[in-house]
């Protein structure tokens, strides 16, 4: 039986490239070469595509790294490669975008996608770019009857007045990932300076109280009725806030906070949390995989955070442990959603 062939997006233009490079070395190292034959395809900082012979943190300089991209032609069906000044056609069965943050979770590579006609592995354009949009996500959940943080927005050279707060708050940018540009402001003088900060990684900035509680996580795998949960995780902060992925060493441990997992939550609040996950997959349209952090306040109340539509997939990521937490390996994971992605089920 021949084996599929899978591309493997990887890399990309936003400020979550490093990233995306750990996680699809962890994709690389759960895939089954026996069902799959991988064709790892990526993305430059400035946006240059290459086929390469893997991902590791020097992929651009392997001796195999040509030129490449992925044509919105549907008769092509794939790739285009440069190959000593012509190009050869590699068609494609399935691609796995394993992209994090603009780009690569806002629907653009998943219009391209949709454009080349090759099944793919996640959430479509609309959701994507909703999940992306932390304040229309908002919107959208909470006419769900999903509990949200109060928020509010501010456009691009847009003034805002600090007397309408209470403090604290939390000034990041609508459409980013990761905790880049998120400043916890805790009086009126620091706020300018926070909303310049958040407006490094977008125009629009997105304000929101802040919610008294614990972080919490699920991740969640499938489509409409049919969706798994992993465990629920929970952060625990010694001090500050969480900022995922930016530490200096982030296999060893971050400097402030741990992932426990299974959450050492009550039994009826973890039942709460992978409801109300199920609840904000469906009514963002996600298909295929996401992970939807929340707060869990004192009185028990489980309130969105964000969805993160193509989670990180890295050795120490939250999606990968509270899946085999539940008794789902990286590689079971990876057969799932490329299974939904063929069948067509997640579009």
């Amino acid at each position: 039986m021949a084996r599929l062939k899978v591309g493997i997006l990887f890399g990309g233009r936003s400020e979550e490239h490093p990233i995306s490079i750990k996680s699809a070395c962890e994709v690389a190292r759960s895939l089954d070469v026996e069902k799959y034959e991988p064709f790892y395809i990526g993305i430059t900082r400035s946006g240059a595509w290459r086929l390469c012979d893997g991902p590791a943190a020097d992929w651009e300089r392997g001796d195999n790294c040509r030129p490449a991209v992925l044509t919105p032609d549907s008769g092509v069906h794939g790739l285009l490669v440069e190959e000593q000044g012509r190009y050869e056609t590699i068609r494609l069965d399935v691609v796995l975008p394993v992209l994090h943050g603009t780009l690569g979770e806002d629907g653009a590579i998943q219009g391209l996608l949709e454009l080349s006609g090759i099944p793919y592995v996640g959430c479509d354009i609309q959701s994507s770019a909703l999940c992306m949009d932390k304040s229309l996500a908002y919107v959208v959940a909470g006419s769900a009857g999903i509990a949200t943080p109060r928020f509010w927005t501010v456009a691009a050279d847009e003034k805002f007045d600090a007397t309408r707060l209470s403090y604290p708050v939390f000034v990041k940018p609508a459409r980013s990932g990761s905790s880049f540009g998120v400043t916890k402001v805790s009086e009126e003088a620091e706020l300018p300076s926070a909303v310049e900060i958040a407006r490094r990684y977008d125009a629009k900035v997105l304000i929101e109280e802040a919610v008294v509680g614990s972080e919490i996580g699920c991740a969640l795998l499938g489509n409409g009725s049919d969706v798994v949960t992993g465990e629920v995780d929970r952060i625990a902060l010694s001090h500050g806030f969480f900022r995922i992925h930016q530490e200096d060493q982030p296999e060893t441990g971050s400097d402030n906070s741990k992932a426990i997992v299974p959450a050492d939550i009550p039994e009826e609040a973890r039942t709460l949390a992978q409801e109300t996950a199920k609840a904000v997959y469906r009514a963002l349209g996600c298909t295929g995989l996401a992970r939807v952090d929340m707060f869990l306040t004192e009185d028990g109340e489980v309130v969105l955070n964000e969805v993160n539509t193509l989670p990180g997939m890295t050795s120490y990521s939250r999606y990968p442990r509270m899946m085999a937490a539940a008794g789902l390996s990286m590689s079971e994971v990876i057969d799932r959603t490329v299974s939904l992605a063929l069948a067509g089920e997640n579009r």
